[in-house]
């Protein structure tokens, strides 16, 4: 196991608690709603939902769509429909894809709409869990469906404390919760990416260790864009020689003319989770049941 998985290993008592009250409220809604990080549509899902949810029609948001590869998205949505989600893409920030979204609210609630109406029962407006791992941008997608801001947003994770419903102009009330993360990340990768998009605080993993591990994935499946964003006539081929090379492009330096490699370090991450050197997404679809 190496040491970016061993360090990543939390699971602090407020998410423990989160996951006893999704799982309890989940009787109380029709439809769940899952937001993703569309960079990482894999990594970000919540294997503990899969024995939480039942036969509730599921809906995938794949958000931040547009800082992921569009083409790795259009194989993502592919994949998860043919596994029976309701998938969409979705830049909440934007406002990208929030229409569909409330269509594909309205045509997911359908059959408990039929339901109740064979029951002689009146139509009522829909109740959706919305959940989702720390930052991918769930309170964001809560305030693109309500006329006035219902959620705190943030680009910290955690920045939900505790659960709330909210009304919406669309016949939909929310039931909004904490991010929350699991016990133990599957793999490695797992860890890595989770760390990569900000998901996970920066202060309890080796920040270093892993902006080496994203600047050696950049290094070896997308040079032309390292390239193009630090005016780097040839890529070095070790991320510590990287982070040279860009620390002197950006004067990172110290007295002496020493660069600054944490700060270096600190930049390419920076820059690589605000979109700045392209669009990218960090897992194929084909590799989903890996």
């Amino acid at each position: 196991m190496s040491k970016i998985h061993q360090q990543i290993q939390w699971y602090p008592g407020h998410m423990v608690k989160a996951k006893r009250a999704i799982e309890a409220e989940l009787r109380l809604v029709d439809i769940l709603i899952e937001v993703l990080d569309a960079r990482a549509p894999k990594s970000s899902r919540n294997p503990d939902l899969e024995k939480m949810v039942g036969e509730k029609p599921h809906i995938l948001l794949l958000n931040k769509a547009d800082l992921a590869d569009e083409v790795s998205t259009k194989a993502w949505l592919k994949r998860y429909r043919s596994d029976g989600y309701w998938p969409l893409k979705t830049n909440a920030a934007g406002k990208l894809g929030i229409k569909e979204l409330e269509a594909l609210i309205k045509q997911s609630s359908m059959p408990m709409q039929k339901r109740l109406a064979a029951r002689g029962r009146a139509m009522r407006d829909v109740r959706a869990m919305i959940v989702g791992i720390p930052n991918c941008g769930k309170s964001t997608v809560i305030n693109a469906l309500t006329p006035r801001a219902a959620a705190v947003t943030g680009n910290k994770p955690g920045v939900t404390k505790g659960r709330q419903w909210v009304k919406t102009a669309i016949g939909l009330d929310l039931l909004d919760t904490p991010g929350i993360l699991w016990p133990r990340f599957a793999d490695y990768q797992t860890a890595f990416h989770l760390a990569v998009i900000g998901s996970i605080s920066d202060t309890v993993f080796p920040f270093h260790q892993v902006a080496s591990e994203l600047a050696a994935w950049l290094i070896a499946n997308a040079p032309l864009a390292l390239s193009q964003r630090y005016g780097l006539k040839e890529i070095e081929t070790e991320p510590q020689a990287l982070f040279e090379a860009i620390g002197r492009r950006r004067g990172l330096l110290s007295a002496g003319g020493v660069v600054r490699v944490d700060d270096a370090a600190v930049l390419l991450m920076r820059e690589f989770r605000g979109g700045m050197l392209g669009r990218f997404t960090l897992e194929k679809a084909d590799d989903a049941n890996e």
